[in-house]
């Protein structure tokens, strides 16, 4: 337990990719990594337990801290791994922003391929090779604009929280486009009621003039504000 605890102390990047002792490796990180995302993407982020990956793999979950030190560690790896599905072919075709948006349209297809993503980010960003590949080819973006460091790092932060809002957003909007629940229905009736007593008139004008839920498509939703929020942030 001893070692264990200082293996956790240590990023799972900078140690071995498993543990000198014990028979040899019957799976690796990838692997590990792999059974977990399959877990995740089927039952939630929760479903995802050293016994619940072990077994998925045919093995005793002491075998896996022979490649990772704790739960959290082996949540790195699944992140890491689904960072790799993003494709940085497009870049390079258009100027700064075009570039940005492009590569947040590929993590929000990321984010709504594996939900439970949302809940790792919201928890704190893990750092792994692949998380930091893309958050380099972001500042990449941003490499000729007369900005410091900090700016576009906090600009990159606000780009990917507003990722993360957007999708979860539009993940909840499926999950009750067939039958809102009773909590949204009783929000949308009481802003019907308060836009006709007339105490709120520019509430009711804007709402008015963003016509009706669903007229704009999701894709069309997320470039817009995406769009607008970094040319506020680096124009």
């Amino acid at each position: 337990m001893v070692e264990q605890s200082e293996q956790s102390e240590v990023s799972i990047w900078l140690r071995p990719a498993r543990s000198g002792r014990g028979p040899a490796p019957a799976f690796d990180r990838d692997r590990l990594a792999e059974a977990g995302v399959a877990l995740a993407d089927a039952q939630g982020l929760a479903a995802v337990t050293m016994r619940a990956v072990a077994q998925s793999l045919g093995s005793a979950p002491a075998s896996l801290y022979r490649y990772v030190a704790t739960r959290d560690e082996l949540v790195e790896l699944m992140s890491d791994r689904v960072n790799a599905e993003i494709s940085y072919a497009y870049l390079g075709a258009g100027d700064w922003l075009d570039d940005l948006l492009a590569l947040a349209r590929e993590a929000r297809a990321v984010c709504l391929r594996h939900p439970w993503l949302l809940d790792v980010l919201a928890a704190g960003a893990p750092v792994g090779p692949r998380t930091l590949a893309y958050l380099d080819r972001c500042l990449a973006c941003l490499a000729e604009l007369p900005l410091g460091g900090k700016e576009k790092l906090e600009a990159v932060a606000v780009l990917q929280s507003l990722v993360a809002s957007l999708a979860r957003a539009e993940l909840a909007k499926e999950l009750d486009a067939a039958e809102p629940p009773p909590w949204r229905r009783a929000r949308d009736a009481y802003l019907r009621h308060a836009a006709a007593t007339g105490d709120y008139p520019h509430l009711t004008a804007a709402l008015k003039s963003a016509g009706p839920p669903g007229s704009k498509s999701a894709d069309e939703l997320f470039d817009r504000i995406i769009t607008r929020a970094l040319r506020g942030l680096l124009a």
